[in-house]
């Protein structure tokens, strides 16, 4: 998978600290936020209106020094797989965020992950995010046959399943990255989520469109 950025990307340098200790956690939003509140002086944490950007930047700049471990990856029930992705963008554009849930055959969560994608970005952006984190996170962790992706933007699933070019300003990184992920899994399709339908990626989402919009730091 490519680590090429959206042309259209960009985020505070705060925000950038708090999506390098995702990273280091392989994005698992759970391990990072946790880690992060931990590290954070007195009772406050990433979101509390108490912790200043100074306060936030310090307890970043260590805990990334002092080095983060990825948690232990679960056993599947086997080398099928459904991910739930989603994106979420304030103003639409505005501070956008993606989001991915791994679940197996059991519906065993696999991996929660999120990760911010800009300060100012469509949630239709944050979506193309959101589904290449979670194939890059699904690649490296397991050897897949079978993958049921669970989306709701038509504007990724026209481009991903039905061939379309591209609409989205400047997707075009992850529109690729996306399809060579795919083309390493023997089988995949795509179902389509409406607004009302249950979608556990779009907490993740949220979360990540919040750290978005940290800053400046």
């Amino acid at each position: 998978m490519t680590d090429d950025r959206l042309s259209g990307e960009h985020l505070s340098p705060l925000a950038r600290l708090v999506e390098e200790g995702l990273a280091a956690v392989g994005y698992e939003m759970a391990a990072a936020t946790g880690a992060i509140d931990d590290a954070v002086p007195g009772h406050g944490g990433l979101f509390d209106p108490a912790t200043g950007p100074t306060e936030l930047r310090s307890a970043l700049e260590t805990l990334l020094a002092s080095g983060l471990d990825r948690p232990p990856v679960p056993e599947p029930a086997g080398d099928a797989f459904v991910l739930y992705v989603d994106g979420s963008s304030r103003g639409n554009p505005g501070p956008a965020g993606a989001g991915a849930v791994l679940v197996d055959t059991e519906q065993t969560q696999l991996a929660r992950l999120g990760r911010p994608v800009s300060s100012r970005a469509s949630s239709n952006t944050a979506e193309y995010v959101a589904l290449q984190l979670g194939l890059s996170e699904l690649l490296a962790r397991y050897e897949p046959r079978r993958l049921e992706v669970r989306i709701d933007s038509m504007t990724v699933i026209r481009d991903v399943w039905g061939g379309d070019e591209p609409t989205e300003p400047g997707v075009e990184p992850y529109s690729e990255a996306i399809g060579a992920a795919l083309s390493g899994i023997p089988e995949h399709r795509h179902t389509h989520l409406s607004d009302s339908e249950p979608n556990p990626a779009d907490g993740l989402a949220t979360v990540a469109a919040d750290i978005a919009a940290l800053g400046p730091g």
